[in-house]
């Protein structure tokens, strides 16, 4: 946590308090020290160019999304098979998507979905997807901080996850992430602590401690007496090291001066913005967290669309979000014939569409790519209780902006929706869209600060064919 208090008690004879003036000096973030965290080295910072000034949100519908009931719903297959809300034409001529995502398919034209994408994966595991199985097993977003470094632009985290918890602390969804496989600060993963994602959740505690709360003449006397204590130590030394931290010390005061809690406070927004993105009066989120599969389902995607738009407008490289809720067994832990595929799809619908839009609107469609997938597809065929079980060879995938070519269904799934019936794309596919997106190839593999079985992997994962990426 970043704490700057200015306690009565605990004073010294020089008017300071010990302990604010040792927590100035080291700024802990989720229990590491904020100078620390920022010292790893980007491997952007040593060749130029490899940044392609371009920021990814992932919107992950996690629990696993019925391709079918998405945008592939098959009305000319058996009845047992075709989508159980039905179809809705789009604006692309021939191309229907599931009567759930009317919004979606009326702008059909500023988006892509990829009907052959699988990712070759039948469990509830977030990492077969953000990792496309690479050598350290890091994550997108890790694997972007690593290059870029911690912080972008503003002082603003890189790798943000966004729960609904973020919106509303008061929840108590237990893991919304429910494999938990998402790199975080405080279990930074293979990589490293600098490039674990950064979580505003937990109580809004993280996001209070993140405020200034000293009045700002009296932190600048708290700064510039450390700095004079500091250029004592410069002066003995002669290996440069100091000078290097005074760089590091610097961004972790400009985290705090540069306010980054308002990214994450929708109040300054203006009312009628907040209202097209507002899903909470789409359903009681109550109702389906009664459902055991549901548990941590909640109608605050919109608000969590609408921090992630403001992060990256911001500053922030790679913004993941998470919506739980989609698992459709209809065993009893989850509503009876798949009943939870309206308020779940509507809500993405709306949230969506208010995204992409507010993008256009606000001239960064190019300048941020959107990718909404989930862990893993649905089975073609409806089960004996009305519901559709856990399917790895075909899942929803949709990209908006980047920069990317958009008004498009790439690929196609056989008559029944269990194939690809064209060339089939995965996970590593996605990656090496995603890492096209952000990174310029040839430079990324003149950097010299990411492991090299990583950098190899990376630039030889293929992209989406057709996206001109």
């Amino acid at each position: 946590m970043i704490r700057i208090s200015d306690p009565s008690l605990n004073r010294t004879c020089a008017g300071y308090s010990r302990r604010d003036f040792l927590q100035v000096g080291s700024l802990g973030l989720a229990g590491l020290g904020l100078p620390g965290l920022l010292a790893t080295k980007a491997a952007a910072a040593g060749t130029p160019g490899v940044l392609r000034g371009k920021s990814v949100v992932l919107l992950f519908l996690h629990g696993g999304a019925p391709h079918i009931e998405c945008f592939d719903p098959k009305m000319t297959a058996p009845r047992e098979v075709r989508s159980i809300t039905g179809e809705i034409k789009t604006k692309l001529p021939g191309i229907t998507f599931g009567s759930t995502f009317p919004k979606l398919a009326a702008m059909a034209d500023k988006f892509t979905v990829v009907r052959s994408y699988g990712s070759n994966n039948g469990n509830h595991t977030y990492g077969s997807v953000a990792t496309a199985g690479n050598p350290l097993e890091a994550s997108m977003g890790a694997i972007y901080s690593k290059v870029a470094g911690p912080l972008g632009s503003g002082s603003i985290p890189n790798n943000t996850l966004i729960l609904p918890e973020a919106v509303d602390p008061t929840l108590k969804l237990e893991s919304n992430f429910e494999t938990q496989a998402l790199p975080t600060v405080a279990a930074p993963g293979k990589l490293g602590a600098p490039n674990g994602a950064f979580n505003p959740s937990g109580g809004g505690a993280l996001r209070d401690d993140m405020q200034l709360t000293l009045d700002p003449d009296r932190f600048t006397d708290r700064r510039t007496l450390l700095s004079k204590l500091d250029s004592l130590r410069r002066q003995a030394d002669g290996s440069g090291a100091i000078e290097g931290a005074d760089r590091v010390q610097q961004q972790a005061f400009d985290v705090l001066t540069a306010g980054i809690d308002k990214a994450f406070d929708l109040s300054g927004e203006d009312p009628r913005t907040v209202a097209r993105y507002d899903t909470r009066p789409l359903f009681d989120q109550k109702k389906l967290q009664r459902w055991h599969d549901m548990r941590r389902a909640s109608n605050l995607l919109g608000l969590q669309m609408l921090m992630a738009r403001r992060l990256v407008e911001q500053g922030a490289g790679f913004v993941t979000v998470s919506d739980c809720g989609w698992d459709y067994h209809a065993n009893n832990n989850s509503p009876k014939n798949m009943e939870g595929i309206y308020p779940m799809g509507g809500q993405v619908d709306h949230a969506v569409s208010a995204f992409i839009e507010d993008l256009a609107q606000r001239g960064l469609s190019d300048d941020v790519l959107l990718v909404v997938t989930s862990e893993m597809g649905r089975t073609p065929k409806i089960s004996k209780n009305g519901g559709r079980d856990h399917y790895g060879k075909l899942t929803s995938l949709l990209l908006a902006g980047g920069g990317l070519h958009m008004g498009q269904v790439i690929g196609e799934s056989d008559n029944i929706a269990a194939e690809p019936a064209t060339e089939g794309f995965g996970p590593r596919n996605l990656m090496g869209t995603i890492m096209r997106t952000l990174f310029d190839m040839g430079k990324l593999r003149e950097a010299d600060k990411l492991p090299e079985q990583l950098t190899q992997y990376i630039s030889e994962a293929l992209p989406i064919r057709g996206l001109g990426v």
